[in-house]
């Protein structure tokens, strides 16, 4: 049931948030202010929700250190997203021809903010952390990560691949990131990074949503595989390549840090043969 209820009040804000920022995304500074309110307001009605089902200290979003994770994921996250287009401009599949749109750029930190944070707090915050309890980390992180690439199939310009792409490098690095940290403010901040990377930044589409123009003019050509084509470069081999290179040290670091989860099934077995051996 506790599933149901935090489901619930996280979409209710992302649903009402997300039509409120559409509704005025042609003005930038009304979706700046829109976005984040929409993101704060995530934050604390998870924070409720979580305490009232759960009756537990919200520890995957405490106060302290918040900033500074939030601030390294971000990075991270442009980081990552920087080499993606790095590799393509030097393949000339990359070209910038100026400045973009400031005002663009403004706007897109509004909505690449409310996204980030109700996305990772439905995917990573509710359906990851509570299906891990269930069925161990690594089942729950494929469960996910599956879900939230079928999610994206519902974008104008959305294909298979390109849903099995955000599958693994999105679902796999940002649930990594999360069991990695137990903290869901380095995700937020990875998923925020990269897409506003993609889209405020380099101005190229984020999951084939046509998003807006951002601080560069700049024109993305050559191949699908490599380029991602029209549902933009999240669709490329870099950036599976990229997001897999990053799953692999997150979850490298969490089984270091004894994060990991055995499913129930395999923790009774082990329980049981370790009476037997008494």
């Amino acid at each position: 049931m506790r599933l149901i209820w935090q489901l619930a009040a996280v979409a209710v804000i992302a649903f009402i948030g997300g039509q409120s920022v559409a509704a005025v995304q042609d003005n930038a500074f009304l979706t700046l202010i829109l976005g984040t309110v929409t993101a704060v307001l995530a934050v604390l009605v998870y924070r409720w929700v979580v305490r009232r089902t759960e009756h537990r200290p919200v520890t995957e979003l405490a106060r302290e250190g918040a900033r500074a994770a939030v601030a390294r994921g971000a990075l991270l996250g442009v980081a990552l997203f920087g080499a993606v287009i790095l590799n393509l401009a030097l393949l000339g599949d990359y070209d910038v021809h100026g400045l973009g749109s400031v005002s663009g750029a403004v706007g897109l930190v509004g909505f690449m903010a409310a996204a980030a944070v109700t996305e990772e707090l439905l995917f990573r915050g509710v359906l990851l952390r509570i299906a891990e309890q269930r069925v161990g980390t690594w089942t729950a992180l494929t469960l996910t990560g599956v879900l939230f690439g079928l999610m994206h199939l519902s974008n104008p310009d959305a294909t298979l691949w390109g849903a099995a792409a955000i599958a693994i490098e999105a679902g796999g690095m940002l649930g990594a990131a999360y069991v990695a940290t137990r903290s869901l403010w380095l995700p937020i901040g990875l998923h925020f990074g990269w897409n506003f990377a993609e889209s405020g930044i380099f101005s190229t589409e984020v999951s084939g949503n046509d998003t807006k123009q951002g601080l560069l003019d700049a024109t993305v050509s050559g191949s699908k595989l490599l380029t991602g084509g029209d549902f933009g470069p999240e669709g490329s081999l870099y950036a599976v390549l990229f997001g897999l290179l990053a799953t692999i040290v997150f979850m490298r670091l969490a089984r270091r840090r004894g994060h990991l989860v055995p499913s129930r099934r395999r923790a009774n077995g082990v329980d049981a043969a370790a009476t037997v051996s008494r």
